[in-house]
């Protein structure tokens, strides 16, 4: 039997800068619902998989200066939803912490192991096959995972163990963070408002 939500946690954060606006509302106790508005559509798909493999309620807002390249947008939502995700977990007492997940998308494999330790560090082992994916530059996906865990302070690892289909690569990757996030955010019964930390707090 599943325990309940330590409490309703949810968060929602702005942020404005002079190349990007964002606002990313969540709820890390949701069904996996999802909105999107970034003008970056291979973005909204990865989101997508973080939404409903998390089940993580998810609204992403964002406008940014898309006629230079998507960077700016791609890594400022990135960070968003890193201090969204510090903000609704709050002290993290009575949480699992860690989480991992394995995925498969016919050739592609990819692991990710989270650890909600915050301590930001990101391992990124992802040998893309192709620079693009339709317009999508595949380098700015380690730039929102940065973003993610700089502002999450997380340590997260993620390492595509084989494909051939970059974009089968790039999902995989993010089926499985959010099937890891899942695990690490899911209050433990034997844990129950206890920190999950010998230092007493994270």
């Amino acid at each position: 039997m599943s325990a309940e939500p330590l409490v309703h946690r949810i968060a929602e954060i702005e942020r404005k800068t002079l190349e990007t606006q964002v606002r990313v509302k969540l709820d890390l106790d949701g069904v996996g619902r999802a909105r999107f508005e970034t003008g970056v559509p291979f973005l909204e798909h990865m989101l997508d998989q973080i939404a409903r493999h998390g089940l993580i309620d998810l609204d992403v807002q964002a406008e940014g200066d898309l006629q230079i390249d998507a960077h700016h947008t791609v890594e400022d939502v990135g960070i968003t939803l890193g201090q969204a995700l510090a903000a609704a977990l709050g002290d993290k007492a009575g949480i699992r912490r860690y989480g991992h997940a394995y995925v498969p998308l016919d050739e592609a494999l990819s692991r990710v192991v989270v650890d909600l330790s915050g301590r930001p560090m990101l391992t990124y082992e992802v040998p893309y096959t192709r620079a693009l994916i339709g317009g999508f530059d595949v380098d700015l996906l380690r730039e929102f995972f940065q973003g993610l865990v700089n502002h999450a302070a997380m340590t997260l690892q993620i390492d595509n163990l084989r494909g051939i289909n970059a974009h089968h690569q790039a999902e995989t990757v993010f089926k499985a963070f959010g099937r890891a996030l899942r695990m690490a955010v899911e209050p433990d019964p034997r844990m129950a408002g206890v920190m999950p930390s010998t230092k007493g707090s994270l």
